[in-house]
């Protein structure tokens, strides 16, 4: 990739006209760097460079306390790194180490400064990076945490993409070519697979040394050197993109009991993953709880596994990544539980003879199961969807639900998931019906904006399929969107109820705390804080008729709208991670003292780094919330 094309995609340099593009390419100079080079150190006197990433992969990492690396971030092709330097003439607050052969275009500070001083959107840009306190503050604690946790634990690197572990190029054989032939092809690269295509990279099959022994050699009426490629291969094989996160692919390739994993990016072969592999990057302990989950006969075995994610989640807060990669992997893992213990709830009534009517249904999850933010202490937020049956079948239907919704919600409490105190249940009738049933409900609550159906919707919006038919989900978020179309006063209505609360924090600066007895003298880090951030966030997606599941990704998609721009949208990032930190930490640590998770905690048991920290956090939900207001124009 040319760096002028790179620039023009890059922001904030794609706001530059054309002639300061050739000012900064006439004296770039490109220069390649080998896997696992440390291009520049922490702490390290500035290079005089910017560095801008043409080809490959780099990791940005930090040092810990103790002085070990960590890795904290990774840039790829058309991103950068180094420029804290360059604006500050500091020396570098972390290192960049490269992943895979890298290239990249060094850019001098001296030009890159005089087109700053030319256009002053660049230095703003870099300064607001810079000096963003919450984003600085967060990253202190978060390093500092991580460098005490990984002197006490095997770091698990549940976060890393296949792109980063896989094997690149890949070995390929074209579909006439002998079954001996590919026998020395394997045996002189010392591979177990070797992919089959016959052209512009496009796979047709599979072949792998399970392949050559039982289809070739432990055959007794198969000649070795008549077969071909297309004749022993495994065709159309399962496949994955190279940003697929590792939990995702070991997870799915123990499932299928898949060794090999050819990695296609735009149907195109790009490299190829073998459980080895992965095994190699994760403990047996994690890869065990995974398993478990996918090989579980009984609720039972599914409640050691649900206590087992305490551990998981503290190996990845150790490893100082983004604690919203580690929250949606906890989900990940949340929902294989919930998926598995519906599987054998069902399988329970069939073995009982009890036949589920002959209808498509879907089952939800709403609030932080639908937004895949789960933590530590989740209790059920579900449904179930039915398709508009005729009237003669209600009550068919219903007696089913009834019983399965018990038996669903008795399950999931027994593997640890508590009852919801509001019973938003499936086993409750309100949270369940067919579409034009969902259609009246919807309709009543955008219509009728009640409080307590005002309550009802910000569990509800957030819903998304587990298990049964996803199409009925589909549609009853189209369903959702032409309501809140044709009554958008709504909205309103619903970011009433975040203005009637106020973030925790004083004239002064003091953090005011509860007064009842139950949490006197704290503060709840998700009811006083990321609260107002889902909630706007959800806010501002509706009014846009935008479809995304978590938080981060509903600002992504409001920032490409142009709802927001990146300097606040990275603002508020930095707040919400900042929260889902401090909470997740705090749930961690109460289980490991026998005490049930919360979001409670006292603000004045933390450092004073980690109190700067939350303050800041709270003033960005805060000026959030403000912006809101005058956006929906309400109060």
């Amino acid at each position: 990739m040319g760096l002028r094309r790179t620039l023009r995609d890059t922001e904030p340099f794609n706001l530059l006209p054309e002639d300061s593009f050739n000012t900064l390419s006439l004296v770039a100079v490109s220069k390649k760097y080998p896997p696992h080079t440390h291009i520049i150190s922490q702490h390290d006197s500035p290079t005089g460079f910017l560095y801008v990433i043409s080809k490959g992969l780099v990791e940005i990492v930090a040092l810990t306390p103790g002085g070990s690396e960590m890795v904290v971030d990774y840039r790829r092709e058309g991103s950068f790194f180094g420029s804290t330097p360059v604006f500050t003439n500091e020396p570098y607050t972390a290192g960049a180490r490269t992943v895979q052969e890298t290239e990249c275009f060094l850019i001098p500070s001296q030009a890159l400064t005089q087109v700053a001083n030319q256009y002053p959107h660049i230095t703003e840009y870099f300064t607001k990076a810079i000096f963003s306190r919450v984003r600085r503050l967060y990253s202190d604690i978060v390093r500092d945490y991580g460098g005490k946790a990984l002197t006490q634990m095997e770091a698990y690197p549940f976060q890393k993409r296949l792109s980063e572990i896989m094997s690149a190029p890949v070995e390929i054989c074209n579909s006439t070519a002998s079954v001996k032939s590919i026998a020395k092809q394997m045996a002189a690269h010392s591979i177990g697979a070797i992919l089959v295509s016959d052209a512009q990279d496009e796979i047709k099959g599979i072949i792998t040394e399970h392949d050559l022994v039982s289809k070739v050699l432990a055959s007794e009426h198969v000649d070795c050197q008549q077969p071909t490629a297309a004749d022993v291969m495994t065709p159309r094989p399962f496949t994955m993109s190279s940003e697929t996160y590792m939990y995702e692919a070991t997870s799915f390739m123990i499932a299928h009991k898949i060794k090999h994993m050819p990695i296609v990016d735009a149907e195109k072969i790009v490299g190829i993953v073998s459980l080895r592999d992965l095994m190699r990057y994760r403990s047996q302990k994690s890869m065990l709880l995974v398993g478990s989950i996918k090989e579980a006969t009984t609720i039972a075995e599914l409640s050691t596994a649900r206590t087992e994610v305490v551990k998981v989640a503290r190996a990845l807060l150790s490893e100082s990544r983004s604690p919203i990669e580690t929250m949606e992997i906890l989900s990940y893992i949340h929902h294989c539980i919930l998926k598995k213990g519906y599987d054998l709830a069902l399988e329970g009534l069939l073995s009982e003879g009890v036949t589920p009517p002959k209808i498509k249904f879907c089952f939800i999850i709403m609030g932080s199961g639908g937004r895949k933010e789960m933590l530590l202490g989740p209790d059920q937020d579900n449904g179930f969807i039915y398709q508009d049956y005729p009237d003669d079948q209600h009550e068919m239907v219903e007696n089913f639900f009834n019983w399965f919704g018990e038996k669903l919600a008795d399950a999931y409490e027994t593997i640890g998931y508590p009852r919801c105190n509001g019973g938003v249940m499936g086993s409750n009738p309100f949270w369940r019906g067919r579409l034009k049933d969902w259609k009246w409900r919807v309709s009543d609550w955008i219509n009728n904006p009640e409080p307590k159906k005002v309550m009802y919707s910000t569990i509800f919006f957030d819903f998304m399929p587990l298990a049964g038919d996803s199409v009925l989900c589909e549609e009853l978020r189209d369903i959702v969107y032409q309501q809140i179309r044709e009554f958008p006063l709504f909205l309103y209505h619903m970011m009433e109820q975040d203005f009637k609360h106020k973030v925790p924090l004083g004239l002064l600066g003091r953090f005011s705390v509860e007064r009842n007895k139950e949490h006197k003298g704290m503060l709840s880090l998700k009811q006083a804080g990321s609260v107002f951030i889902v909630d706007c966030i959800r806010m501002y997606l509706l009014e846009n008729q935008l479809d995304a599941s978590t938080t981060i990704e509903r600002l992504k998609c409001l920032v490409e709208a142009r709802v927001f721009n990146p300097d606040t949208a990275e603002h508020i990032k930095a707040a919400f991670e900042a929260f889902t930190f401090l909470r997740l930490r705090n749930e961690i640590n109460l289980i490991e003292q026998g005490k049930p998770p919360s979001h409670y905690l006292n603000p004045y048991d933390l450092t004073k780094n980690e109190q700067d920290l939350l303050k800041e956090g709270f003033r960005a939900a805060s000026k959030l919330q403000d912006s809101a207001r005058r956006h929906f124009n309400v109060g």
